[in-house]
């Protein structure tokens, strides 16, 4: 039974679940490093990319199977030649309500429930979008991650209880609450851990934390949180 995740940055043990096949998604923010994108690209299953993420793909030498947006951020040439790789394409009018991001997540619960998703290409730029993408990605019921070489992501809804040992020593850790308010919030293996704690959106305070050991483990009772890891580049 495989319950876990790996990135080069880390690796995430899931109490209970079951990881059966990988997907990385390439969206349209701040392109990940390409040999990042390849190591990550070895230890998934599939590729998809959204929209402008066709040309980190294509400078990176990765073919998706899938290619969605509306074209209205990448390139005339990422589109061929996502095209002429035999990607599924499925483009949208650019006068629509949802964002190509929610449009991909949509399409990926028709994945089997035991499908994990690493969705990189999600940092940097616009706040709005960032927000957008962060809210719309942990309201999912999708297993997965926000991540570059940089920062990551881990959603954790109630009842999920995870351990994470970075590969490496990451710069902060915080605890971000997604939801109006978090309860039975436990953190271990840091400078300043939580037990049972209550977080809110209105008064974020669990944030730039520091690791002590070699793993952090992280459990919510009710509400929704992101656990945020950030390393030095």
């Amino acid at each position: 039974m495989k319950n876990s995740a790996i990135i080069p940055e880390a690796r995430i043990e899931y109490k209970d679940k079951l990881i059966t096949r990988t997907l990385l998604m390439i969206g349209g923010g701040k392109a990940p490093k390409p040999e990042w994108l390849s190591m990550t690209r070895f230890i998934s299953d599939g590729l998809w990319c959204i929209d402008h993420g066709a040309d980190a793909a294509m400078d990176a030498g990765l073919v998706p199977e899938l290619l969605i947006g509306d074209g209205d951020s990448s390139s005339d040439a990422a589109w061929k030649w996502a095209e002429d790789n035999r990607a599924e394409i499925l483009r949208f009018n650019p006068e629509k309500d949802y964002t190509d991001t929610q449009l991909a997540l949509d399409r990926a619960k028709g994945l089997d429930n035991n499908s994990f998703v690493i969705l990189t290409g999600c940092f940097g730029g616009r706040l709005d979008h960032l927000y957008s993408t962060l809210f719309s990605f942990c309201h999912t019921d999708i297993c997965g991650i926000m991540a570059d070489s940089a920062e990551l992501v881990v959603p954790l809804k109630a009842g999920d209880s995870i351990t994470l040992e970075p590969l490496k020593k990451p710069f902060a850790i915080s605890l971000l609450p997604i939801s109006e308010k978090a309860s039975g919030v436990t953190i271990s293996g840091v400078h300043w851990p939580l037990n049972n704690a209550t977080l809110t959106q209105a008064m974020p305070y669990a944030i730039s934390n520091e690791i002590e050991g070699h793993s952090i483990s992280v459990k919510v009772g009710d509400g929704c949180v992101a656990l945020y890891i950030c390393w030095q580049e």
